[in-house]
C-alpha cells in the first residue's frame, strides 16, 4: 500500500514515501529531504537459525551519480571496498538499531541504505538513520523501535539541528545523536573543546528536536506496517541453569576476583571444563547450552558485585584509572613516538610529517576532499593473544581511528601555521579495554614529541554503566570485561579546558539526562588525571620538528616566473627535487612551499630557485657565462633563462679592435646591466663592472 508522510526538523521538510519503490522486500522506505534522496530496504530470511548472536548486516552505499558524477576508479563504477564515508555510516546506523532486536531472533538480517540523490548542503547519512528505523518499523521484523536521529551543531550560542555543509564550516560542534522516545541511546561526533554543560544540553535539545520523526514513523506503520513476526522467547532449562550455578558458584567467585585478564580467562576455561565434566548430562542436548547459562551466570556475578558490594573485576574504585605509563621518543628514525600504557592496555603511536603532496585524497558525493590529517588504528591479534588472519583494517577499526582522529584534530594547528601533512598511526600492542583513547592520548603525546605546536594535550577516558534497576552505577576507565558486562561504553576526548569528542553506545533502553550528566562528569575527572601523567612525559611540543622530519621553507616568487621553475612538461622542478632531494609544491599565487630532509639541501634549493626567478635589475653587477660571440659583441647569460648583450665598446675602456681579442664562449665574466628598454632587452657593460670593482 503507498503512504507519503512529511514532517519539519529544524526548518528542513523530511518525507518518508513507501509502497512505490522496492515492494518485494520485507520492508522499505524512500526518504527525502531538499534534493537528497535515500532508499532504505529490509529483507529478513523466513527461516530462523541459532547462530548464537543475532544475524544483522548493516550496509551504506553512495552511487556517484547521485551527485552528477563518474567515479574516478579505474573501472569508473562504484566496486570493491567501501569507502571510509560508508563504512562509518553504517556503524552509525547499526549502533542504535542493534540493541532493540529482541532476545531469540535468530533470522538473517540485512539492511541496505542506497543514496539515490545527494545535495551537497545536506549530508544522506541522517535520512539513512531515519530511514532504516522506519523501514524496520514497517516490516514483519520484530523490532522494538523506533528510533530517530538527527545532527545538531552549535554556532554563535546557539543550538542548530540538522546544519547545511556550510552551517558545519562555522560550527563548534558536530554530534549525531539518536533516541528513542524516552531516551538517547547514540552519540557519535566531535566538539570543539565545549564545556560538559555545553554538551549535555545538545545533546538533549537533539533529543527533543527528533521527536516528530519518531511520531512520523509510528503513523506511518499505523498506516501500512506490516504484522510482526512471532519470536520464540527462548526457554531457560531450570533444571540446568540451577546445576550450573551451583557447580560454578565457588570457582566464578575466583574468576571474577581474578585481576589480571589472562589468568582470569585460563581460570573461567578452567572453570567451564569443571562444570561441563560435572553436570549431569540427561539435563542438555548440546554443550553450548551449559557455556551459554555460565556465560550468564558469570555476567550476573561480576554485575551483582559491582552494583551490590561496590567492587569491581580488577579491585578499582569506580572512578579509580588503572596506573599509568607514558613514553616519548620510542623509535629513533619516526618523525615522533610515543609508548601510552594504561593498566593492560598498550598503544605505540607514531607520528610522521611530510608536505601537502601527501595529504589524503577522498572522492565523495560532496566533491573531492583532501584531508592534511590522517590517524589510522591497527589492532592486531596478538594484542589480545588471538590467532587470526590479518585482512586489513576492520569497520571496528576505522570507527576507532576515526572517534580518534576527530578528538586530536581540534587542537591541531592551521594549515597557514603548520603547512605539514600529518599522519598518525596507532598500532595497539596490548588491549584491555578502551585502546581507542589509549590511542588518542598516544597521538597526543608522538606529535607533540615530532614538534607539533598542538594547542594542548588531548586525552580520553572509556566510561561504563551497570544499571540494575533503580541502582546505577558509572565506571571510569573499563576494563574489557566490564564492556562486554555492562550496558553502556561511553568514550569521552579532550583537552582540560572541554570535550573535543565523544561517542556513546548502549544496550539498554537509553539513558537519561541525569546519567549521561554524572558519565560526563565523572569522565572529566579521569580525562584530567590522565593529562596530569602525559605532562610528566613531555609538557609542552619541541621546539621545532624532528631531526628525520623534512623540513619546511616558504618564499614567493613572480607568478609570472612559475613557468620557469615547472620548466617544459616539468623537467626543471622534476631535477631539482631529485638533485636535492626534496618536495616542492607550487601554488597559483607564487607562493613555493620546500619540504627538504636537511637544512643544507634546503638553503641550496632556494638559492637554485631564487636564481631561476630573479629579474634583472639595472645598476646591478651580475657574474655570467659567456653564450654567444658575434662581431658587434658578445651575449652573456646573467640569470638563468635570462641573457643580454655586451656590446663590442662596452667590452674594456679601450679601443677592442674583435671581441674574441677579449672574451670567447664558456667565459664567466662580470657585468653590469645598464639598461632595460620597453621590450625587456638587457644592454650589459664589462667596462662599468671592471670600473666599480678597481673603486
Amino acid at each position: 500500500m503507498y503512504s507519503l508522510i512529511e514532517t519539519e526538523i529544524g526548518g528542513r521538510k523530511i518525507t518518508f514515501e513507501t509502497g512505490k519503490m522496492a515492494k518485494q522486500t520485507s520492508g522499505s522506505v524512500v526518504v527525502s529531504s531538499g534534493d537528497t534522496t535515500v532508499l532504505v530496504t529490509v529483507v529478513a530470511d523466513k527461516k530462523t537459525k541459532d547462530m548464537g548472536f543475532l544475524p544483522l548486516t548493516i550496509e551504506y552505499q553512495e552511487r556517484m551519480y547521485a551527485a552528477g558524477r563518474i567515479p574516478g576508479s579505474y573501472f569508473r563504477r562504484e566496486i570493491g571496498r567501501p569507502s571510509e564515508k560508508e563504512i562509518l555510516t553504517c556503524r552509525l546506523i547499526d549502533r542504535p538499531l542493534r540493541p532493540l532486536f529482541p532476545e531469540g531472533y535468530m533470522s538473517e538480517t540485512q539492511v541496505i541504505a542506497t543514496v539515490f540523490s545527494a545535495d551537497p548542503e545536506f549530508d544522506p547519512d541522517i535520512l539513512a538513520m531515519n530511514g532504516a528505523s522506519t523501514a524496520l518499523m514497517l516490516s514483519d521484523v520484530p523490532f522494538a523501535g523506533p528510533v530517530a536521529a538527527a545532527r545538531v551543531g552549535y554556532i554563535d550560542g546557539q543550538y542548530v539541528i540538522n546544519p547545511s555543509t556550510q552551517q558545519l564550516e562555522k560550527s563548534a560542534m558536530n554530534l549525531v545523536v539518536a533516541g528513542t522516545p524516552t531516551a538517547v541511546v547514540m552519540v557519535e561526533g566531535k566538539t570543539g573543546e565545549l564545556a560538559e554543560d555545553v554538551v549535555l544540553e545538545a545533546i538533549f535539545y537533539a533529543h527533543e528536536k527528533i521527536q516528530p520523526l519518531i511520531e512520523l514513523q509510528l503513523e506511518l506503520q499505523k498506516q501500512v506496517g506490516k504484522a510482526k513476526r512471532e519470536v520464540v522467547v527462548p526457554v531457560v532449562n531450570e533444571p540446568l541453569k540451577a546445576a550450573v550455578e551451583a557447580l560454578a558458584a565457588s570457582g566464578m567467585e575466583e574468576v571474577v576476583t581474578t585481576a589480571e585478564k589472562i589468568a582470569r580467562g585460563d581460570r573461567y576455561d578452567l572453570l567451564k571444563e569443571e562444570v561441563l565434566a560435572q553436570v549431569d548430562p540427561e539435563l542438555y542436548q548440546d554443550e553450548r547450552e551449559v557455556f551459554d547459562l555460565l556465560s550468564s551466570y558469570k555476567k550476573h556475578v561480576m554485575r551483582d558485585r559491582i552494583v551490590s558490594q561496590g567492587q569491581r573485576l580488577d579491585g578499582r574504585s569506580f572512578e579509580e584509572v588503572r596506573p599509568i605509563s607514558c613514553e616519548v621518543g620510542i623509535l629513533p628514525r619516526a618523525h615522533g613516538s610515543a609508548l601510552f600504557t594504561r593498566g593492560e592496555t598498550q598503544a605505540l603511536v607514531i607520528s610522521t610529517l611530510g608536505s601537502e603532496r601527501d595529504e589524503q585524497h577522498l572522492e565523495g558525493l560532496s566533491g573531492d576532499v583532501y584531508r592534511r590529517f590522517m590517524l589510522h588504528y591497527n589492532f592486531p591479534p596478538f594484542c589480545v593473544g588471538e590467532v587470526r588472519f590479518l585482512r586489513g583494517p576492520s569497520r571496528r577499526d576505522i570507527g576507532h581511528g576515526t572517534l580518534a582522529r576527530r578528538g586530536v584534530s581540534e587542537v591541531l594547528p592551521a594549515a597557514d601555521k603548520f603547512p605539514y601533512t600529518m599522519r598518525v598511526v596507532s598500532e595497539v600492542l596490548e588491549s584491555n579495554g578502551s585502546s581507542s583513547m589509549a590511542t588518542v592520548c598516544g597521538a597526543s603525546l608522538a606529535l607533540m614529541d615530532a614538534g607539533v605546536p598542538v594547542k594542548a594535550p588531548v586525552s580520553g577516558v572509556a566510561m561504563g554503566l551497570i544499571k540494575e534497576g533503580d541502582n546505577v552505577v558509572i565506571l571510569t576507565d573499563i576494563l574489557g570485561d566490564e564492556d562486554h558486562l555492562g550496558d553502556m561504553d561511553f568514550k569521552v576526548v579532550g583537552t582540560e579546558k572541554g570535550i573535543t569528542g565523544l561517542q556513546m553506545d548502549i544496550k539498554i533502553d537509553g539513558v537519561d539526562r541525569e546519567i549521561m550528566g554524572k558519565a560526563l562528569e565523572q569522565a572529566k575527572n579521569g580525562r584530567v588525571h590522565i593529562l596530569g601523567k602525559m605532562v610528566e612525559a613531555i609538557e609542552i611540543p619541541r621546539e621545532g620538528v624532528a631531526d628525520h622530519a623534512p623540513k619546511y621553507v616558504s618564499i614567493k616568487i613572480n607568478p609570472d616566473k612559475i613557468r620557469d621553475i615547472i620548466g617544459p612538461g616539468g623537467k626543471i622542478i622534476r631535477e631539482m627535487t631529485a638533485e636535492f632531494d626534496s618536495k616542492i609544491d607550487v601554488e597559483d599565487d607564487g607562493t613555493v612551499k620546500i619540504f627538504s630532509n636537511s637544512s643544507e639541501s634546503s638553503k641550496a634549493l632556494v638559492k637554485r630557485i631564487e636564481e631561476i626567478t630573479a629579474v634583472p635589475e639595472v645598476g646591478k653587477i651580475y657574474e655570467g657565462e659567456v653564450k654567444t660571440i658575434k662581431d658587434f659583441g658578445a651575449f652573456v647569460q646573467i640569470l638563468p633563462g635570462t641573457d643580454g648583450m655586451v656590446h663590442i665598446s662596452e667590452l674594456k675602456n679601450s679601443r677592442v679592435n674583435k671581441v674574441t681579442d677579449v672574451l670567447k664562449e664558456g667565459d664567466v665574466v662580470r657585468v653590469k646591466v645598464i639598461e632595460i628598454d620597453g621590450r625587456g632587452r638587457i644592454r650589459l657593460s664589462r667596462k662599468a663592472a671592471l670600473a666599480e670593482g678597481e673603486e
